[in-house]
C-alpha cells in the first residue's frame, strides 16, 4: 500500500490482497490520514484479492467520505468488479478508469 496526499486529495494506491491480514492496515492508515481529505482514491490497479474484511473497510471509508467528499474507485481489475457486481457494492461506489 503506497500514499500520496496533495490538495486535498488522498490516493492509496493498493497491491495483491485486500483480506483479513492488510484490512485492518488500510483502515488504521486511513483513520489517520482522512482528516482534511475531500477526495480518496483508491488505485486498484494492482490489487488481486478483496474479501469481505476489504469490503468492510471500503464501506467505513465511503460512509466518511459521503460526509467530508468523496471517495473514488480507480483501475478496478475485472476480478475486483465482480466481487463488486455480485456484493451490491458496485451500486454505492463510484468508479473511475
Amino acid at each position: 500500500m503506497e500514499m500520496r496526499k496533495a490538495d486535498g486529495q488522498l490516493t492509496v494506491s493498493l497491491e495483491g490482497r485486500l483480506d483479513t491480514t492488510a484490512a485492518p492496515l488500510l483502515e488504521a492508515s486511513l483513520r489517520d490520514e482522512l482528516d482534511g481529505v475531500a477526495c480518496l482514491v483508491l488505485d486498484m490497479a494492482k490489487l488481486e484479492y478483496l474479501s469481505s474484511a476489504g469490503l468492510r473497510v471500503i464501506l467505513a471509508a465511503q460512509k466518511r467520505m459521503s460526509r467530508q467528499g468523496r471517495l473514488v474507485l480507480k483501475q478496478v481489475p475485472e476480478v475486483i468488479l465482480e466481487i463488486l457486481d455480485v456484493t451490491g457494492f458496485i451500486d454505492i461506489l463510484t468508479m473511475e478508469t
